[in-house]
This record gives structure tokens, C-alpha cells and sequence, in this order.
């Protein structure tokens, strides 16, 4: 169960890492991708893991969701789609941009008071098309302008400081750090900064799942529920229309999940049973296989996971292997330890 007050950070450590998933070309293991993973049952309590659940990392954008039930907490009266996009790694296609234009419209701003670095769209279609076009970086653009618009919309709210807002002692960012560790249940082991300039978190993948586990099971009009379904409802401004998250949400009703640079990710149901994965080399070919894997190994119907059961390995053109999880994770074992 829960713990009302926060334990002690997780230890800052080298990761001991575990066998994840399989590269099998011909029959052979050509290559092994290492990481660690964690499932948690409805009670709250650790049904599985594999490798180092407990030693601190940085949960990447995976956070996110966090995030954005802080800035919810701290009044930002956002819903829908708007909500979805605060918890964005989005893809910068057009409506992502005019969304992220319209929460700054709402507080009277422009991007020119955004503090999140300049950067191309994140999908590589979109991308392509702003090059062919000569559209040069911008902060919009940006995968986590969302965010940023709205951290800047929650400061105007309460009266704080806009130019400082992504510094670490800022009481949004401050404000951000009490309520991770609140929905983590443990203190935060290191602080640095995000791709996109923003404070990043060290916690625990264990604290992690857990966090998302209170989001999802939290009573309907809270904070933490406004922002799963409007994550859940528009999965596609939570992420994009070709992206694997949002076509995770599609698949499995009521799913809430969130992925991070560097393989994280994170997915928890709604009578809270919960995974939590990081790759240690941050390929998203065992990220997404190795998410589905322990999602059926949690009791999600495995015909509902066909299509991230791992991308094709080719030889010739044609398929010769695939990526696969590792035996311990597959849904029989679950089945037998139960």
C-alpha cells in the first residue's frame, strides 16, 4: 500500500541492469538488450521485476504526467486536449503548435517568454517537411513546448516569476518537486536538467510505476484524474498520430502511459496495476516489446498487444528475426507463478 509520507531517496548507484529482450536472427541470439522492469498488482504491491527497480534514474519525459497534475494542483484550469498536450512529448505537427499557441494565448502571452530550447519537429515526416519548407527551429516546434506553456500559464495564475520560471528553486518547479515525491512515496535522490531546459528529477522506476498507479486510480475531479483521461481521450496530443504511446492507449481501454528519452516507459490501468520499463541503452526496438510484454504479464489480453510485439529484424528484405522479451517476462510465467 501507500505511504502518506515520502521515504528516503533511492540510492545513487551504477544500475545492475538485466537481460530484457532478445535480438533472434536465424534462431540465434544475435544481440541482448539490458535494462530493468517492474509490475506492480492493483494492491500496490511488486508482482515482477527484473534488474534494478530501486536505484535512482532520471524517468526522462516520462515524468511528465507529474508534471502536469502539479500545474493542475496549483490551479491551472486546463482540460482535454490542452491538459493532454501539458503532459506532451509531442510531435510538432500543426495542431500540437496551435495548441501550445493557444494555452499561451489564455495567459496573455507569446513564445517569445517560452525558455524551452528552439528545436525541429520530433516526427521525422513532420521534421523533413519544416526542412523542405526552410522553417527553421523554433521554440513551438519543440517536443515539449506543451509543457512549457503551460508551466508559464500556472505561474501567471499564482503570481510567480515568468523569466526564472525553469530554475530549480522557482516555487513552480519546487512546488513540481513536492508533488513528485508525493506520488512517488520516496524523496528525490538527484536533480539536473532536461533536454529542453527544465528540471528533471531523479526517483526510482519502482516510485515511478507507482506514481502513475495514483494517477490513474485517483477519485474522478482530482487533479491526478483530470489528467489521465485527458491523456487517455486525446492520446494523439499527449504524443502524435503515428506514435506508439498513442496507439498503446488506442489498444488497451483505460490505459494511461508515457514514454521517455532513454527507453522509459511507464503504463498503469485503472484499478492500478502498473509497469514500469527502462532500457539501459535507450532503444526504443526493446522499449516498446518489452512495455507490451509487461503489460500481459500484468493480465492485459495479450491479443490486444499484437502490434508491439517487436520490430522485425531483415535479412534480404525479408524477415529473419525479431525482437524478442526475455522467457521471464512472457505471460506464461505469470500464469505459473500465480
Amino acid at each position: 500500500m501507500y505511504s502518506s509520507s515520502p521515504a528516503d531517496a533511492p540510492l545513487v548507484r551504477e544500475p545492475v541492469h538485466a537481460a530484457v529482450a532478445h535480438l533472434i536472427r536465424g534462431g540465434i541470439v544475435e544481440g541482448i538488450h539490458y535494462g530493468s522492469v517492474v509490475v506492480l498488482g492493483a494492491d500496490g504491491e511488486v508482482q515482477l521485476q527484473l534488474g534494478d527497480i530501486e536505484v535512482a534514474f532520471y524517468p526522462r519525459s516520462a515524468l511528465k504526467p507529474l508534471q502536469a497534475v502539479a500545474m493542475a494542483r496549483a490551479g491551472l484550469p486546463l482540460d482535454g486536449e490542452l491538459l493532454s498536450l501539458t503532459a506532451a512529448s509531442h510531435s510538432g505537427e500543426e495542431r500540437h503548435l496551435a495548441g501550445s499557441r493557444r494555452i499561451l494565448e489564455l495567459a496573455g502571452l507569446t513564445e517569445g517568454h517560452l525558455r524551452n530550447v528552439p528545436d525541429l519537429p520530433y516526427d521525422p515526416v513532420v521534421r523533413d517537411a519544416w526542412v523542405r519548407e526552410g522553417r527553421m527551429p523554433s521554440r513551438l516546434a519543440q517536443n515539449c513546448s506543451g509543457k512549457h506553456a503551460a508551466m508559464l500559464y500556472t505561474c501567471l495564475l499564482n503570481g510567480w516569476s515568468l523569466e526564472d520560471y525553469l530554475d530549480p528553486g522557482h516555487p513552480l518547479q519546487q512546488a513540481i518537486a513536492e508533488i513528485v515525491e508525493d506520488l512517488t512515496g520516496q524523496r528525490i535522490a538527484r536533480v539536473t536538467v532536461d533536454g529542453c531546459g527544465a528540471p528533471l528529477f531523479s526517483v526510482s522506476l519502482h516510485g515511478l510505476a507507482r506514481a502513475t498507479a495514483r494517477i490513474t486510480t485517483a477519485a474522478p475531479g482530482t487533479p491526478e484524474a483530470r489528467v489521465a483521461d485527458a491523456m487517455r481521450e486525446h492520446a494523439e496530443m499527449a504524443s502524435g498520430s503515428g506514435r506508439d504511446v498513442a496507439a498503446l492507449m488506442r489498444a488497451v481501454p483505460g490505459l494511461l502511459t508515457k514514454d521517455g528519452f532513454e527507453g522509459v516507459q511507464v503504463a498503469a490501468l485503472p484499478d492500478g496495476r502498473a509497469v514500469a520499463v527502462k532500457i539501459a541503452d535507450g532503444a526504443n526496438r526493446a522499449r516498446v516489446p518489452v512495455a507490451a510484454a509487461a503489460l500481459a504479464w500484468a493480465g492485459v489480453d495479450p491479443e490486444l498487444l499484437t502490434e508491439f510485439q517487436g520490430e522485425a529484424l531483415l535479412g534480404g528484405g525479408r524477415e529473419v528475426g525479431r525482437v524478442r522479451p526475455v522467457r521471464s517476462l512472457e505471460p506464461v510465467a505469470a500464469s505459473a507463478r500465480a
